[in-house]
């Protein structure tokens, strides 16, 4: 049982370093991105739109907190507000072009850091390690 606690007091250790190095890594690629908008841009464009409240719900983020993030990406240039079409009460959030443009961007360096930093592990380290990540990922949100 001590090695099993030993083996958990580690992983968390490393998460909250890996988060850590992530929100810094994500402020010097782009200073008026941060790691939270980043995450709400990529979730506006992979779901072609959606709405403040649909954000907080799937990021367990408070109503304020979403709403001072998109407040922030409006006043860029990145999001905009739409009329929803089966309900002109909802107001929809999207992309602009220019936020599409600052995500991909964002997304390339994102990626090519990641390749760069993993450059040294081989093809079956990597695949390893990707499916603990996605079994981990999947398992919390079912505790979500």
């Amino acid at each position: 049982m001590a090695k099993r606690d030993d083996s958990v007091g580690i992983i968390q250790q490393e998460l909250t370093a890996f988060a850590r190095r992530a929100r810094a890594t994500a402020a010097r690629m782009h200073p008026e991105l941060s790691l939270v908008s980043y995450t709400l841009l990529a979730h506006l464009d992979d779901q072609k739109g959606c709405r403040a409240t649909d954000l907080a719900a799937h990021y367990l983020l408070d109503k304020s907190t979403v709403s001072r993030q998109i407040s922030a990406l409006e006043r860029l240039g990145y999001v905009e507000r739409r009329v929803a079409p089966d309900d002109h009460r909802v107001q929809v959030l999207h992309p602009t072009e220019l936020g599409a443009q600052v995500l991909a961007s964002a997304g390339a360096q994102r990626r090519q850091a990641f390749t760069d930093r993993l450059a040294d592990w081989d093809d079956a380290d990597l695949e390893r390690f990707a499916s603990y990540l996605l079994r981990y990922n999947a398992t919390q949100q079912q505790l979500d």
